[in-house]
This record gives C-alpha cells, structure tokens and sequence, in this order.
C-alpha cells in the first residue's frame, strides 16, 4: 500500500492536472506570435510595395519577395504548433508541458522579430530599390538576414520538442 500512495505522489508531483495547460499555451504561442511577426512584415512591406508600384509598375512583382518572406514566418510557427499540439495530453510531465511552451515561445518569438525586421527592411528596402534597381541584391541579401532569425527559432524549438519527453516521469492515468 505506502508503494501505491509513493506512486500516486509521484505522479501528482510530476504529472499535474495544468501541466498540458503549458503545452496548449506552448502551441497558441508559437502561431499567434509567428503570425502577428508576418501580419506585420506583410502591411508594412505592402505600403511600400503599392506606393512604388505607381512609379515602377514593371518591378512590382519583383517587389513583392518582402511578403512572400514575412508568410514564410507562418509556415515555421504552425509547423510546431502542430508538433506540440499532437503531443499534449491530459496526463503529461510537468516537463514536457514546459518544453512545449518554451519551445512555442521560442519559435514565436523569433517569428515575431523577424516579423519586424522583414517590415522595415521591406519598405526601406523597396522605397530604395525602386529608385536604384541596384539596391535590390543588398535588400534581398538584408531580407535573408531577417529570415534567419525565425529560422534560429526553428531550429532551437525542434531541439527542445526533441528532447521534451527524454528521461521524464511516464504519467499514468
């Protein structure tokens, strides 16, 4: 009998009742964030897009890159939104519960600022290069550089999302 009740106080102590309430949040962070960092690098790229189209209609298609990169930002958060959201549970770790939400928090957030940097440089980028068409390498370049970062938070993301259930307490229900 002491074996079950040490049991069940383990399984409290690691495997509480909120601890999927974390990875849930995990998974709403890594898309709201993500999408809030292109929702931004889209609107504010597009007024630059559209404002320069007037002068150079012929480059607006070629312009149009700084949106393409701010949607890609989507695609890294709801991927691991995704991956979270297929491992949560109603009995996890404690653990795992706060790997996905590091994890969300990781990849949303690097979305987020590279979200932003992918809107300045996308209107100054293409203000500028619709002035001096031999800009436009240096602000694809700048953009790249922009999309990195969300792409770090990718990368650290799946390596926590990798290593979320090594060596954890398995929660019985």
């Amino acid at each position: 009998m002491a074996e079950y009740i040490m049991t069940d106080y383990v399984n409290m102590d690691r495997c509480p009742v909120y601890a999927s309430f974390f990875g849930s949040l995990g998974a709403a962070c890594a898309i709201v964030f993500a999408v809030v960092g292109a929702s931004y690098g889209t609107a504010k790229s597009a007024g630059a897009i559209f404002s320069a189209g007037i002068l150079r209609p012929d480059r607006l298609m070629q312009n149009t890159l700084c949106s393409i990169m701010a949607q890609a930002l989507c695609i890294y958060g709801l991927v691991t939104a995704v991956i979270i959201s297929n491992g949560v549970r109603e009995k996890m770790a404690l653990f795992t519960g706060f790997m996905y939400l590091a994890a969300g928090l990781s990849v949303g957030l690097c979305g987020l600022a590279a979200g932003f940097a992918i809107g300045i440089v996308g209107d100054a980028g293409v203000r500028a290069s619709t002035q001096q068409p031999r800009l436009y390498v240096g602000m694809v370049l700048i953009l790249i550089f922009s999309e990195v970062l969300g792409l770090y938070g990718v990368v650290v993301s799946i390596l926590m999302l990798t290593n979320a259930n090594n060596g954890v307490t398995v929660c019985s229900m």
